[in-house]
């Protein structure tokens, strides 16, 4: 039976419809998916390497001899394994282990271990390798290729993936066409075309030979990747393009600017805008003047003025008697702009509507009466605003905060709340920021707004990092101190796990050892498992000053602002992200006072907690900040795609190939001159029907 590239994968040997299934988590639907389903690394088991010659953070196979087995007691229980090769000698470590494995490993027998050396207390460990006991040295049966690792989903392993890419490779490979003619690229780009064929590229990203350089494979600089890094980059380019050509077909209402009611609303803000969000307004302003829906992200840092930006959009729609939302994803950060904006609109007698879940039944039956018949104009809340019971009788403006942690099919849902065939306009905003030359590329369908300037008299953040075991007693006592000032305190409590239950206990605890310690000093409360009602009475009662010291989770990252505090304790800071890390501190330094951050940590500490740690304690620049995260975490994370369902990277890396993006839209260009018909398989070949994330 022939196999053809569209085929299901249920096509090839093996995969029934269980499979399936799980392939589908990764978007693997057809042959010609799993062709196009490349190795992220690669780990060389093609030779083996003496022991004396291994490197920190070097993957190996080694040959030795076990000279010693035993489980050892320390903070973690351990089976550890002394062995050697003549060359020198390694700890094989093992946390999980059974009792077989214990009895397995004899003094005098041989052992053939992959994995990665690592620096131990003392030498050289390999901490869980892949490993083999033998009786006699183990001769023979190495790999004959540099071995890939695919990217993958829970149920699917790497030899399976394996099997399945081998029978890809060898019944539809000679099947897959090249798109990219060279006359569309740039000298500099065409070298690697002439160098290897598309198919030869997909054979050796697959199956890479023995002979190949793994730093240079590691690195994706070789010839086969480049061709594929800039196929799939075009590919990309050409998706967003088409985004913004069919959201352009879209009609939206005419928001006219109306400077009378924006100048009323300037007069009752106790502060000026700055000149960046002058321009932003701006931005935004001309946006919804047209009539095609507009889509701008408002990217700023922590405390830039993202929400008066975004208010005054809103009360442009609301000049046009057309109705606005504003969406948020935690009730916290939710509850904080339904005040903040509630404050402003309500003294120009414009009523704001609230919207979660856990509103209470009888006002939020009056609130969806009142959107659907358009007597309410301004609504905010959570992800309740786009239940299927909300209707709106005309949807103007839809404004989503922190909008990466919201999926596609949430923003989408935006769209289709207003019963006429105009769509609404989005208004986007993110307090993580993303470098420049990313956001054009990975945002190249929406327009992007930076607000690049802090309030006049914000002072930056002092960050400290210091070790919880020997000076915990000391940040205590510097606690109390500021306390006594007259200042106010946060003390952040790290997620442990994924269980809220493991995590409010976590803070449980922590708020009656610090009240035990800090006699007189009245401590408040927050994690996700109270009651809102609960919750926002210690909310109030710590903006108003009756509690000096919050012991919280992180439901306090973003919504929270409390000008008289001064001091935040973040424990556990290595558990953190950058981002993360850098949003909490944010919660402080809103005041006129000098603020602090210290970031308690606990050892040891891996590499990139380290840097983390130390980029924390070296910037307060939030694109500064966000660039180190890009460099420790990659594109994908940082800019969120598994969250939101947004396209991930197949063998791009935004990062590491950013030099080749200004390259990409000549090459577009290009491409539509000489083969525009070419331009729909090349999408559907890297991303299919992956999700619909047009206008999202």
């Amino acid at each position: 039976m022939s196999i053809e590239l569209a085929d299901s994968v249920t096509v090839l040997t093996g995969v029934g419809p269980q499979l399936a299934q799980k392939l589908e988590r990764v978007h693997v639907r057809t042959v010609r998916d799993v062709l196009f389903h490349l190795p992220h690394r690669y780990e060389d088991k093609t030779s083996v390497t003496p022991i004396g010659s291994l490197l920190p953070e070097m993957s190996s196979v080694i040959i030795a001899q076990i000279e010693l087995a035993q489980v050892v007691f320390g903070r973690r229980r351990s089976l550890v394994v002394k062995v050697s090769d003549g060359t020198g000698s390694l700890t094989i470590r093992m946390f999980h282990f059974n009792r077989a494995q214990e009895k397995s490993f004899q003094r005098g027998l041989w052992v053939r271990a992959f994995g990665e050396a690592r620096r131990g207390a003392k030498g050289l460990e390999m901490i869980h390798p892949e490993y083999r006991v033998t009786a006699e040295e183990p001769r023979g049966g190495l790999d004959t290729t540099l071995t890939p690792v695919y990217p993958t989903t829970d149920g699917v392993g790497q030899l399976l993936w394996r099997k399945l890419t081998d029978q890809a490779l060898g019944s539809a490979l000679s099947s897959v066409d090249e798109l990219v003619d060279q006359r569309c690229l740039p000298e500099s780009l065409q070298q690697a075309y002439e160098a290897a064929t598309l198919q030869q590229a997909l054979r050796t990203l697959h199956r890479p030979s023995a002979d190949l350089n793994m730093v240079s494979m590691q690195q994706a600089n070789g010839a086969a990747h480049q061709r594929l890094i800039v196929e799939e980059l075009l590919a990309h380019h050409f998706s967003l393009r088409k985004t913004r050509d069919l959201r352009e077909r879209d009609r939206a209402p005419r928001l006219e600017r109306d400077l009378g009611a924006e100048q009323r609303f300037l007069q009752l803000l106790e502060f000026d805008l700055t000149a960046a969000q002058k321009r932003v307004c701006a931005e935004v302003s001309s946006d919804l003047a047209e009539a095609s829906p507009s889509m701008r992200l408002v990217q700023g840092d922590v405390g830039s003025g993202k929400t008066v930006v975004a208010a005054i959009a809103m009360l442009q729609a609301v000049s046009c008697h057309v109705q606005t939302v504003l969406m948020a994803p935690t009730e916290l950060l939710a509850e904080q702009h339904y005040r903040t904006i509630s404050l402003w609109f309500n003294a120009l007698g414009i009523e704001v509507g609230w919207l979660a879940s856990k509103t209470p039944a009888k006002e939020k039956r009056q609130t969806l009466e009142r959107l659907a018949s358009g007597e309410l104009l301004v609504a905010v809340g959570t992800h309740a605003l786009i239940q299927e019971a909300v209707n709106y009788k005309f949807l103007g403006l839809a404004v989503i905060d922190e909008q990466h942690r919201f999926g596609v099919e949430q923003r989408l849902a935006l769209r289709e709340k207003t019963p006429n065939k105009q769509v609404p306009h989005q208004l986007l905003m993110t307090a993580t920021p993303i470098p420049r030359t990313l956001a054009m590329t990975f945002y190249a369908d929406l327009d992007v707004s930076t607000i690049d300037e802090l309030p006049p008299g914000r002072k930056s953040v002092d960050t400290v990092v210091i070790p919880s075991e020997s000076r915990r007693a000391e940040v205590v006592e510097r606690i109390r101190s500021a306390c006594e000032q007259g200042r106010q305190v946060y003390w952040v409590c790290p997620l442990i796990d994924e269980s809220e239950l493991l995590e409010a206990q976590a803070a449980t605890d922590t708020a009656d050892e610090l009240s035990a310690q800090l006699g007189g000093i009245k401590v408040g409360l927050v994690h996700g498992r109270l009651k809102p009602k609960e919750k926002e009475a210690v909310m109030a009662a710590f903006r108003e000053g009756d509690v000096d010291l919050l012991v919280a989770t992180t439901v306090i990252e973003v919504g929270v602002d409390v000008p008289n505090a001064s001091l935040m304790v973040i424990e556990n800071a290595e558990r953190m992200g950058l981002a993360q890390l850098h949003q909490l501190r944010g919660r402080v330094g809103r005041g006129s006072d000098q603020s602090y951050c210290i970031l308690l940590y606990h050892t040891p500490l891996s590499q990139h907690a380290k840097e983390r740690l130390k980029t924390l304690r070296d910037t307060n620049d939030g694109f500064v900040i966000a660039q180190k995260d890009l460099e420790i975490r990659g594109a994908g994370e940082l800019l969120g795609t598994r969250q939101t369902g947004s396209v991930s990277f197949k063998v791009a890396d935004l990062m590491r190939d950013q030099h080749l993006l200004p390259l990409i839209e000549s090459s577009a260009t290009a491409f539509l001159q000489f083969t525009p018909q070419n331009v729909d398989p090349l999408i559907e070949r890297w991303i299919g029907s992956k999700e619909n994330y047009v206008n999202a």
